[in-house]
């Protein structure tokens, strides 16, 4: 590895201590090694500290940073990419799994296709025990050579955890940095393939943990998550009719600020004056775990098989 790695991962944690172990295994085990692991710790009050310091002092790769308070998962997410050098750039969730190749994978991606911003890998949402729950066919039309289809694909179809897959940093410093809102991340990440397109490897690589202490679980309500995301969004000033409010001029300003030609601005106006009338189609933008269970037997690859350090400690 260089002094400057091609590769930084951002991993945000706040009071992580139940699976972070695996999430560093998987991580570090990865086939590609050129890379760097930022953690940004929230401040946690659990045994998150003792579990990153441990790491840190076994692999050189793992920078370990603590906040000396709370200040909420979307600053924290922004943070983390600041203290990041590399030409790539991916945000990592201390509760997921990751295939040993993901990394490997998802760098050749970009390297073969200049022209595209992100890559990311098939994926699959696994329980608190990571045994797979929703295997996901992804449907988005992202790889799409015009930006006006590719938003209104993320305006119109289900999910997607492109949030997760490898960017060129360049790009993510263009774009508006992670709000706080009802459903900022679906406007960050229409942001961004405003961009250029993405490419998905046709590989289950990626897995989701889904499980109850999961922000999104924790916290049910739009308020109450999206206080998690911020804890300035506490209080009066902040109703839901807002929050939802900001949500939509989310993706109107993420246009506004793209590269875009004016046809191709229009046309996404257009896209989403349609997504605003029709209200969004039942099911549409939900995350892949709140899905209906699929019967986990239409996968033929393991998980144990694909992530590094899993079997060692289940034995």
């Amino acid at each position: 590895m260089t002094d400057r790695p091609r590769l930084s991962i951002g991993l945000p944690v706040y009071n992580g201590e139940e699976y972070l172990a695996e999430a560093f295994d998987a991580l570090l085990g990865q086939t590609y090694e050129d890379f760097e692991l930022v953690v940004s710790d929230n401040a946690s009050t659990d045994g998150t500290q003792d579990i990153c310091r441990r790491y840190a002092a076994k692999d050189s790769r793992v920078r370990y940073l603590r906040l000396p308070r709370n200040i909420g998962a979307a600053p924290n997410h922004n943070h983390v990419f600041t203290e990041c050098r590399g030409e790539l750039f991916k945000w990592a969730s201390h509760d997921d799994l990751y295939a040993r190749d993901l990394l490997r994978r998802c760098v050749e991606a970009l390297d073969e296709r200049p022209g595209v911003i992100l890559a990311h890998s098939g994926q699959a949402v696994i329980d608190g025990d990571g045994e797979v729950k929703v295997p996901y066919e992804y449907g988005l039309a992202t790889d799409s050579p015009h930006a006006p289809e590719r938003f209104r694909s993320l305006l119109f179809e289900p999910g997607g955890d492109d949030f997760y897959g490898v960017m060129r940093a360049d790009v993510l410093r263009r774009v508006k940095p992670h709000d706080s809102y009802h459903h900022a991340d679906r406007t960050f990440v229409a942001e961004i393939t405003l961009h250029g397109p993405f490419h998905q490897v046709p590989e289950l690589l990626y897995f989701r943990r889904d499980h109850p202490t999961r922000a999104e679980r924790a916290n049910p309500g739009k308020r109450s998550r999206c206080v998690n995301l911020d804890p300035r969004r506490a209080g009066p000033l902040h109703p839901t009719p807002r929050l939802l409010a900001e949500y939509v001029w989310g993706f109107v300003a993420a246009i506004r600020r793209a590269p875009l030609s004016p046809a191709d601005r229009r046309a996404c106006y257009r896209h989403l004056a349609a997504w605003m009338a029709s209200r969004v189609r039942p099911g549409a933008g939900e995350r892949v775990e709140d899905r209906a269970p699929v019967d986990p037997d239409r996968l033929t690859v393991s998980v144990d098989a694909l992530v590094a350090g899993r079997e060692g400690r289940r034995a």
